[in-house]
């Protein structure tokens, strides 16, 4: 296995397993010391990045920073939640959202210009002071919630006694042992019959196993509250959150691979397609914040959304090597503009939906069925697509020399470059036939995404920060209003 795919794999392993950690953390010793730990961290393992000598010291220390990492998305959004009506929390979202995504647009060119220049150790370097410079201007202006401020009176000893260890650590093995069998399927290129595949991914399911158990039964609170994940609302935000991060991590995933491997295009072109698709998602975060803020209304919002994330992925089973390039700019862009919509609106009703002394906890949750399914995404399409490459390389290349020959193939798509002209043609051939397995596939899970957003109930979204949300269901929502414009008619 080669040890270079580890270095974002490890990163998104802690960030997945760590994630809900902080938001019990969040409760317990306040929101400032949270996510200060958490920025930490992340700025000590990206400095240390730059210092490694080696792979495997690399790995580690990435793993270190996605400890940090999941802490400070959780937590960042849960000082927001504290601070900003509800009314106006998708359109704070919306705002992250483009400023993340104008980060990552920034940031992938400017490492590469780093590495060519300065060297590759300076994008690690200079991290740093940015997150200080984040982390101080939180310490100076974020303010504790009346929870927080009970519980520090007491001592930091009972504080500490309040984690669940138990209930932490049975969650960090399960999902590090099953994601790592799983990613030595997908990126390592063993069998699904070999034990470091199959063993691994058991061992993981048992631990989540016992961690349920400790959850429901020994533990006195709970990391990930089951009795919140029950409930209607908060339940189908989780799964249907997991769904979409599944299928769009699919998605990001393998749709470079059609225009490098399908079409034989450059790496440069695949990303010009993206364009669009990365503007569509900083529109539709904004968009559904603008819209709640204005109406106090989401669901019709994100039950058109999954419509049309359902739409581009029909597109998207039918490109093939004639397809325009007009559709190839723009068949992502409905599932992209749902994308963002949707996390926005389900954020939204999830916080609505629990008492505000639970949104740390909550988002914690909420934020691990994401990772969870961003990491799963990856790894389940590439096992999949490796699958099914496999075998149409094998139905359509053989003579003498044919299993080397697929081999190569199967280890790196620039190889299909260096074929000879037949030989690369059906080579071609393979890749599409199994990435259109795969995106019939996700046609599926887009349909089962738009089912799991029904059963989401819409709250009314209050408009002042003291207001305490109260369950309230579409029907009731409607007579609220009809009630009130019978008031102002009297």
């Amino acid at each position: 296995m080669q040890l270079s795919s580890w270095i974002g794999m490890s990163y998104l392993l802690a960030l997945c397993a760590f994630t809900p950690l902080y938001g019990r953390l969040a409760n317990i010793i306040g929101r400032r010391p949270s996510i200060c730990f958490a920025g930490t961290l992340f700025g000590v393992g990206t400095v240390l990045c730059g210092f490694a000598t080696n792979m495997t010291q690399l790995i580690i220390f990435r793993a270190l920073a996605g400890m940090g990492g999941g802490g400070m998305t959780v937590v960042g959004s849960v000082l927001v939640s504290d601070s900003v009506p509800l009314k106006s929390r998708g359109l704070y979202q919306g705002f992250a959202s483009l400023v993340f995504g104008l980060g990552g647009a920034i940031g992938a060119p400017l490492g590469g210009w780093l590495g060519d220049t300065i060297g590759w150790r300076a994008a690690f370097y200079l991290q740093s002071p940015l997150v200080a410079f984040g982390l101080s201007l939180i310490y100076l202006k974020a303010r504790e919630p009346a929870i927080v401020l009970e519980a520090a009176k007491t001592s930091i000893f009972i504080k500490l006694k309040r984690i669940d260890y138990a209930g932490s650590a049975s969650l960090v093995l399960a999902l590090v042992t099953f994601l790592i069998g799983l990613n030595s399927k997908s990126t390592g290129g063993y069998e699904w019959q070999d034990a470091r595949v199959w063993g691994l991914m058991a061992i993981g399911i048992a631990l989540a196993g016992l961690f349920v158990v400790i959850e429901l039964k020994y533990a006195a609170e709970p990391l990930m509250p089951i009795t919140v994940i029950k409930r209607r609302t908060p339940g189908f935000v989780a799964l249907h959150n997991f769904i979409l991060c599944v299928l769009s991590f699919s998605t990001i995933y393998n749709v470079p691979l059609y225009f490098t491997a399908a079409r034989l295009r450059t790496s440069a072109n695949a990303g010009a397609h993206l364009i669009p698709n990365s503007m569509s998602v900083a529109i539709g975060s904004l968009f559904a914040g603008w819209y709640m803020r204005k109406t106090g209304r989401y669901w019709k919002l994100q039950t058109l959304a999954g419509l049309g994330i359902i739409l581009a992925n029909i597109n998207l089973s039918f490109w093939n090597a004639e397809t325009p390039e007009w559709l190839l700019y723009t068949t992502l862009m409905p599932s992209a503009f749902g994308f963002s919509t949707t996390l926005t609106t389900t954020l939204v009703a999830l916080i609505a939906s629990v008492p505000r002394d639970d949104i740390p906890l909550a988002t914690g949750t909420s934020f691990l069925f994401r990772t969870t399914g961003q990491v799963l995404g990856v790894s389940l399409s590439g096992a999949l697509t490796q699958t099914l490459l496999a075998r149409n390389l094998r139905e359509r290349i053989t003579g003498p020399g044919a299993s080397e020959l697929i081999a190569r193939i199967l280890d790196s798509a620039a190889y299909i470059r260096t074929l000879p002209d037949g030989v690369r043609e059906e080579a071609m051939e393979s890749w599409l036939g199994a990435l259109r397995v795969l995106w019939r596939c996700q046609i599926v899970l887009a349909i089962c995404l738009f089912l799991s957003s029904l059963p989401i109930e819409e709250f009314s979204l209050p408009d002042t920060i003291a207001a305490v949300p109260v369950k309230q269901t579409k029907v009731s929502v409607e007579r609220d209003e009809e009630a009130a414009a019978d008031s102002d008619s009297e």
